[in-house]
């Protein structure tokens, strides 16, 4: 047992102090840990129940009623009056203050508690419930135990605990300390539990599809890579669960949806995590402008079923969410934002690459005219929406398992939606035609991107064997969390970051 304890006495004087109070425990033969302690309701419960109560007697009553209670929660602060001691303890409830006194305890029960408890332990604690001089309903203590006994003290400013590194890194830290943290991450429950609501009412199937993939696709994307050693084979980590779905819709399940991670082998900044959620769903006999109104409807629904309101201010921007939102065509915003008419006067990468070099642009050389094209999108149009947009028809080379326009063999029926600078999600008439889907793949192959797109003959196989006309939807539960909660940072909206080892 000594030789145990030695690894947490490296942790400093305090974690020693506490180590000598658990021994105090095991001295008396009382656990430290129970396997279960006594709690019949939550500190919010136990505070409603009280003004019942109250709320129960007779007008003008004086009487104060006898409510008892039996609570558990961390303690998170203590304030010793000499024979009294006034203490509050937080459960995911709440908060509720508890009152001990030395003449109800008596004093070797007193002291135990003065000794032995620490800020950060959890209790159990048992008596009634009364209302305060100034208003406080506060459980006189009859009896406690020792719920589990902390170790480590929380950090010497947890009420509020700010340092980035330590929120991110030690999540369980950031989410005692921060209230609002707890609240975001309830608001993402939330909005996953109204999508659903959403899609089962309009009569989407959810389904599960692989995690791990023999051949990777569905977007544009490195894929992170691992080996089964029983199968002698290496393995992906879904980039997407398009292809998938479809081979379902191609089975004959009409409407179906899938909430999960997907992985991509990609840097990390304020919108890009390398694991990260996504809804997607596929309907056949719909296209693109059947998803956009798909898409509206459902984000205007999760906006108010949490917020209770279409009306939302993100990074001091006031959005309106309500239905119908704006259309935009792809090319003409560019031309608004820059000036170029990407189709008629710059048709290739070079000529493209070239002008944007002339007047001064700030993108990126792209291997491909489509992915200059994106580029530019991300880099000036993008920025300057505020209110929800659909910008619509897409170069077909960044569009591989999209539909061709009937107008314009060189775009694709696809959408993506942004709100306030950030996009959202993705959309398209999916492409059902076997033999067009092979020739994609085909080019992408030509392409030197890493990114570009495998050739999935199973894919192409399954739409040999007819997938209806269908429409097809992504959106990013992470950034949609982020829009609705007013968070700058993915890391704000997922529960554990992956960060760079500390060094």
């Amino acid at each position: 047992m000594e030789q145990e304890l030695k690894y947490f006495e490296n942790f400093g004087e305090q974690v020693s102090q506490r180590l000598d109070k658990l021994d105090h425990f095991a001295q008396r033969n009382e656990p430290a840990y129970p396997p279960r302690v006594t709690r019949e309701q939550t500190t919010a419960e136990a505070i409603e129940r009280y003004r019942q109560a109250v709320a129960a007697l007779p007008g003008g009553s004086e009487e104060r009623p006898h409510v008892l209670a039996a609570l558990a929660g961390r303690l998170v602060a203590i304030r010793n009056m000499g024979k009294s001691i006034f203490a509050h303890i937080e459960d995911g409830a709440g908060r509720l203050q508890i009152y001990l006194r030395k003449d109800d305890l008596g004093e070797e029960r007193f002291e135990l508690f003065k000794r032995d408890f620490d800020l950060g332990d959890f209790i159990a604690a048992q008596g009634y419930l009364f209302q305060t001089r100034t208003g406080e309903i506060t459980l006189h203590v009859e009896n406690y135990q020792m719920a589990a006994k902390t170790l480590h003290p929380l950090p010497e400013k947890w009420h509020g605990l700010k340092d980035t590194e330590t929120r991110y890194r030690q999540r369980y830290l950031d989410l005692i300390a921060n209230p609002e943290v707890r609240d975001i991450f309830r608001k993402r429950s939330r909005i996953i539990t109204a999508m659903r609501k959403f899609l089962d009412n309009e009569g989407f199937l959810e389904v599960e599809t692989p995690t791990l993939q023999p051949i990777y696709g569905g977007a544009l994307a490195r894929p992170f890579v691992t080996h089964h050693k029983v199968l002698d084979m290496n393995l992906y980590l879904r980039i997407s669960d398009e292809l998938y779905l479809k081979r379902l819709i191609v089975g004959g399940l009409d409407k179906v949806y899938e909430i999960c991670k997907d992985f991509r082998n990609e840097g990390v900044s304020t919108k890009h995590n390398p694991e990260f959620t996504m809804m997607e769903c596929y309907w056949a006999y719909a296209d693109y402008q059947d998803m956009m109104r798909l898409t509206e409807n459902m984000i205007a629904f999760i906006a108010q079923e949490v917020l209770g309101t279409t009306k939302i201010v993100y990074n001091g921007l006031e959005v309106d969410l309500t239905p119908p939102w704006q259309r935009l065509n792809l090319a003409e915003g560019i031309k608004v934002r820059t000036e170029i008419d990407i189709f008629d006067s710059y048709p290739d990468v070079k000529a493209l690459w070239d002008e944007c070099q002339r007047l001064g642009l700030k993108v990126s050389p792209q291997p491909s005219w489509g992915k200059l094209v994106d580029e530019l999108l991300g880099e000036y149009l993008e920025p300057t929406i505020v209110n929800p947009t659909f910008i619509h028809t897409f170069p077909v080379d960044i569009s591989p398992l999209a539909k061709q326009s009937p107008d314009d063999p060189r775009v694709v029926e696809r959408f993506e939606i942004f709100v306030a600078g950030t996009e959202l999600g993705n959309a398209y008439s999916e492409l059902n035609d076997p033999i067009a889907q092979r020739r994609r793949f085909l080019e992408q192959q030509q392409l030197t991107d890493e990114e570009a797109h495998v050739v999935d003959d199973d894919y192409v196989t399954a739409l040999m064997h007819g997938m209806p006309p269908t429409g097809g939807l992504g959106v990013g539960i992470d950034r949609l969390t982020m829009l609705l909660t007013d968070q700058q940072s993915i890391r704000e909206v997922i529960l554990f970051p992956h960060l760079r080892t500390r060094e």
